[in-house]
């Protein structure tokens, strides 16, 4: 495969902090790569750099396959506010809006030749569709509602509009900043399906653990400033990145025993330095640089305790809420127990939050009852975070909580020593808020909910901006949690690890209670899914077979006679040719039918076969609608 992108000698510093030096980075055609590191490491800055987005410091250089395109979504999209949904996607692939731009310019233009270059571009791009692929992925992205302009736009909204314009461009590179943050879970699913299709070269941050593993052939690990390359899958990752801190600490370990002779070497006769071989002394040098090069997995560490929660909880009966004409919550009935682990899905807009809210005290207005018990203490982590003061220092922020935490074996620490334990350091304690990364904010968050010990804890996207090894840690310590439990989460892997049922939000105020983990959920719905459209082809092939035995019942009264006089020879021919092309297109339909639901195909053949069901689909339909017009 050829390179399409290469990069040399990257280095960021901010002040007197280096986020990396000096890396060698190259992607392939078709690659598909994910970067992981901690939080505050430098992912985003590094991706900035390679999407063009930003520069490396000193020499460093970024360059690309002459005539690549590249594609860049960030965590936060800028989008024009002025704009409305298909005007922001339709600008989306600068070359294409310019080629039909140019075409309509040329049809007011009376000018010949402009017309005839205009068609010719327009032929090349094959930009005739351009328009209709635009609202089939909107569409497909779930806003039909195209004229609604930008600035009336949510986050999750604004985040499936740039994801649009992202898939219209088909860009020879995507880079991609934490792609499912604030997407719900059927989008995910629907980027994670275009993702593993699109021969586009693909290069991600992101810490959905389904995505890496499902997508990705190779992960760029950055630690402590240096690259390693695994040619793999995450789950390849972990045991590759295992083995090599291994064989890293077995060196350092052999390097330290040899540094003890060579020390006493050293320190024999220094009246000789002068004499002893300059080799040596070097090579002294740099054994104990390596000597000191032990890899220590900083994680972090949570035992805090959680309050003593009573029999009764939160206890709900014929809970109803609207936000004006619209339900949110219609008669819910529900008692929350101890111990369990509730997962909340559903799209965006359906009234998940409100329902967090709801069961907080926070909205006030509904109707219906909902009784809570008197040791109940919520720990309520938003989605939107904390709105800490960039001023206030880390250690400053958290002591307007506690200066003193208890932990999970009743014991007592500081709030500094508690900071520690969620890798802030006392270097860190006097940062001022506005100097921390996204996901160190997003950590101190998470330590002002824990401190004070909540026993029925609500974690509203709490894995948007934590890194993989930060949340490792906080699901083992969500298993073993005594209380009561409630996660939203586009992570499909957070749920299944710990939800034990789902409350399924399904619009207009109706929620259903799944048993079972989110994938066995998404398989059940897809099955009911494959099942309604054989139902619905069924349906089709069965008005067809009305048709015909309606039109078998004219033949046999006389009336058939009459219309084929009408008919001239050639349209009768075309009739008889029409009943054996939809036969034919029926059967082909049948067999890809087959082999997309096989699971054996290779995403070239997922794409071709969908692309090719889709054609014989659409030929069908214009078949038959010839085929009536012959046959009224």
């Amino acid at each position: 495969m050829a390179s399409i992108l290469q990069a040399e000698g990257l280095s960021k510093s901010y002040g007197v902090k280096t986020l990396f030096n000096n890396l060698n980075i190259n992607i392939n055609e078709r690659d598909k790569m994910a970067l992981i590191a901690p939080n505050g490491s430098g992912k985003s800055t590094l991706l900035r750099i390679l999407a063009g987005k930003d520069s490396s410091d000193g020499e460093g250089s970024v360059k690309l396959m002459q005539g690549a395109t590249v594609a860049w979504l960030e965590q936060e999209p800028e989008l024009d506010p002025e704009k409305t949904i298909f005007q922001e996607v339709f600008r989306a692939s600068e070359v294409l809006s310019a080629v039909i731009m140019e075409y309509e310019k040329a049809l007011v233009s009376n000018n010949h030749k402009r017309m005839e270059s205009a068609v010719h571009e327009m032929d090349i791009h094959n930009a005739w569709q351009y328009e209709q692929k635009v609202k089939q992925v909107l569409s497909r992205l779930r806003l039909p509602e195209s004229d609604r302009y930008i600035s009336t736009l949510s986050g999750g909204e604004r985040k499936r509009v740039a994801l649009a314009s992202m898939m219209i461009n088909e860009a020879d590179l995507i880079v991609l900043d934490e792609p499912t943050n604030h997407l719900d879970l059927e989008i995910v699913e629907q980027l994670e399906e275009y993702l593993g299709r699109t021969t586009s070269s693909v290069l991600m941050v992101t810490h959905d653990r389904y995505f890496l593993d499902r997508v990705c052939n190779h992960i760029l690990e950055l630690d402590n400033g240096a690259l390693y390359t695994y040619k793999g899958n995450y789950s390849y990752f972990l045991e590759k990145r295992d083995e090599r801190v291994e064989i890293s600490n077995t060196e350092t370990e052999r390097a330290r025993n040899l540094l003890r002779t060579e020390l006493d070497w050293m320190r024999r006769m220094p009246q000789a330095r002068a004499t002893k071989a300059k080799y040596r002394i070097n090579a002294f040098y740099e054994l104990k640089e390596r000597a000191e090069k032990r890899v220590d997995k900083k994680q972090m560490k949570i035992d805090v305790g959680a309050s003593r929660l009573g029999t009764k909880i939160i206890n709900c009966k014929e809970l109803t809420h609207h936000w004006g004409d619209y339900c949110t919550v219609d008669g819910f009935t529900y008692n929350f127990a101890k111990g369990e682990k509730v997962g909340i899905v559903g799209p965006n807009g359906a009234g998940k939050s409100t329902f967090l809210k709801l069961l907080t005290g926070e909205i006030e207005e509904y109707s219906g009852l909902i009784d809570r018990g008197e040791t109940l203490v919520v720990g309520h982590y938003r989605q939107d975070g904390l709105s800490f003061d960039p001023q206030e220092t880390v250690i400053e922020a958290v002591r307007k909580i506690a200066e003193i935490v208890t932990l999970a074996d009743g014991s007592t620490i500081s709030v500094t020593q508690f900071l520690t334990r969620f890798l802030f350091p006392h270097s860190t304690h006097n940062t001022k808020i506005e100097k921390l990364s996204g996901g160190e904010r997003r950590r101190l968050y998470l330590v002002t909910i824990l401190m004070k010990s909540p026993n029925f804890l609500i974690l509203d996207e709490p894995t948007n901006d934590l890194d993989i090894v930060s949340l490792n840690i906080l699901e083992e310590y969500l298993l073993s949690f005594p209380g009561s439990l409630i996660i939203v989460s586009h992570d499909r892997y957070f749920l299944d690890k710990l939800a034990d049922h789902l409350f399924v939000f399904e619009g207009n105020g109706v929620i259903k209670d799944y048993v079972g983990k989110y994938s066995e959920y998404r398989e059940m719905v897809r099955e009911l899914e494959s099942i309604k459209e054989k139902e619905r082809t069924k349906e089709r092939e069965k008005n067809r077979d009305k048709e015909r035995a309606k039109e078998s019942e004219t033949k046999n009264s006389g009336e058939e006679k009459k219309q084929i006089a009408k008919l001239t020879w050639k349209e009768q021919r075309e009739l008889e040719d029409i009943e054996k092309k939809i036969e034919s297109l029926e059967n082909e339909k049948g067999s890809l039918e087959a082999a997309l639901s096989s699971g054996i195909l290779s995403p070239e053949e997922l794409t071709k076969y969908s692309l090719k069901i889709g054609e014989i689909i659409s030929e069908i339909d214009r078949l038959s609608d010839r085929w009536l017009e012959l046959t009224p």
